[in-house]
């Protein structure tokens, strides 16, 4: 029988605020499925007119999956979070991108009439399940020269792409960085960020004093509000001496959860559900592992030739800041200017954190929000490289645009 693809729509996506990994960070001593249980559970808060029983899937990642990110977290962390033991769920793995791979997989489902509604976002405890944690990389790699040895380690990666690109300086690095802290904390200050954080109750102890108590996590905890190019300049390169990449101009290791729900627009509307963007074409790519930060370029490439659409026609972008070389690529392959003012308006990864498999939908949050500000803005692009040399590019369409 026939079948008639269906529009799909960003209804609403929350998060969690981003930690510090490691034992001074505010999840030190809660788990990674209990973060992205609060999302989804947020999710049906604030959304009342979705029944439960209506959701047909629930999709989420996690780059590491073992421990209390694994055991297909997707259906554990539904039952956990009150769902209908009736709604499946399932895992998924794209490195980085895994959120946003959660959200394109469950919108194909829907586009074809598979699902009405699904649940996708990611979880990552970097402090708990560190990247790399239990892998075992074939030696083929190396050994038959498949790719460079720099290919396993992210820093390394971000050293390569200064390498070919010499004019994408460290200095225009540390530049882009200061702008990201700047424009977060007037996010903050703006009260753009705060609605769709969901605060999570953490417990915290330490060797000595035992039970410490308990507090509230409502803010990004990586943030740096006030950095100073001078602040930057002499930190240390830890991946190469005389490098370029310091813990000032990439995104840290954290800990942290997103979640959103992916729907039929007619199924939407029928629901009375908010319709905050509506998909209208992604793509990934591959590039060499040496340059994952790359990703983006081809990645965007091909989603704006499956949408018809140029770079010109792109009112606002959100690139995860994994590293700020990584965004000075792509800003540079479509001839953007490194501050140009519809890149990231809120400020990105290298100022709230980049939980890894998390953050594809704190990207699609983030330029919802921005939507509902700019109804001048028909497109916007949510981007991003990921590991071991894949990058990832979803195009949405605002629905508040008043230039129909």
């Amino acid at each position: 029988m026939p079948r008639t693809v269906r529009d799909v729509v960003f209804v609403d996506g929350v998060r969690t605020p981003f930690g510090k990994a490691g034992p001074k960070g505010i999840y030190h001593e809660t788990r990674a499925d209990d973060l992205v249980i609060k999302c989804i559970r947020e999710l049906l808060r604030r959304n009342p007119q979705l029944p439960p029983e209506r959701v047909d899937d629930v999709a989420v990642a996690a780059t590491t999956q073992i421990g209390d990110q694994g055991l297909t977290i997707g259906r554990t962390a539904a039952i956990l979070a009150g769902l209908p033991k009736s709604v499946p769920g399932y895992a998924i793995d794209r490195m980085c991108a895994g959120a946003l791979t959660a959200v394109t997989t469950t919108a194909g489902a829907v586009a074809f009439g598979a699902a009405d509604i699904a649940i996708a976002g990611g979880v990552e405890h970097m402090g708990r399940h560190p990247m790399g944690e239990s892998v075992d990389p074939n030696p083929r790699f190396v050994a038959e020269k498949l790719v460079d040895e720099s290919a396993l380690f992210m820093g390394m990666t971000a050293e390569n792409l200064h390498d070919r690109f010499p004019h994408l300086t460290k200095a225009r690095a540390d530049e882009y960085a200061v702008r990201s802290q700047e424009k977060a904390a007037k996010a903050y200050a703006d009260g753009k960020i705060q609605p769709d954080l969901v605060p999570i109750a953490v417990r915290r102890t330490n060797e000595e004093a035992g039970e410490v108590g308990w507090g509230l996590a409502t803010v990004d905890e990586p943030m740096r509000p006030g950095t100073t190019l001078d602040a930057l300049t002499g930190l240390k390169t830890p991946f190469r001496a005389h490098g370029r990449v310091t813990a000032g101009n990439a995104a840290g290791l954290n800990d942290g959860a997103t979640a959103s729900v992916i729907a039929a627009e007619e199924v939407a509307r029928e629901l009375g559900l908010p319709v905050k963007m509506r998909l209208v074409s992604f793509a990934f790519a591959g590039v060499e592992p040496e340059v994952m930060g790359f990703g983006p370029v081809p990645a965007t490439r091909k989603a704006l030739q499956k949408a018809g659409l140029t770079m010109d026609d792109i009112g606002l972008l959100e690139i995860n800041e994994a590293f700020a070389v990584q965004v000075l690529a792509l800003l540079d392959a479509y001839g953007i200017a490194d501050d140009d003012p519809r890149v990231n308006q809120y400020g990105g990864a290298i100022a709230f954190g980049h939980p890894l498999a998390s953050s594809g939908v704190r990207l699609m949050t983030q330029l919802a929000r921005q939507f509902e500000d700019s109804p001048h803005v028909r497109y916007g692009l949510t981007t991003m490289c990921v590991g071991f040399g894949m990058g990832a590019t979803v195009i949405w369409e605002n629905p508040h645009w008043e230039g129909k």
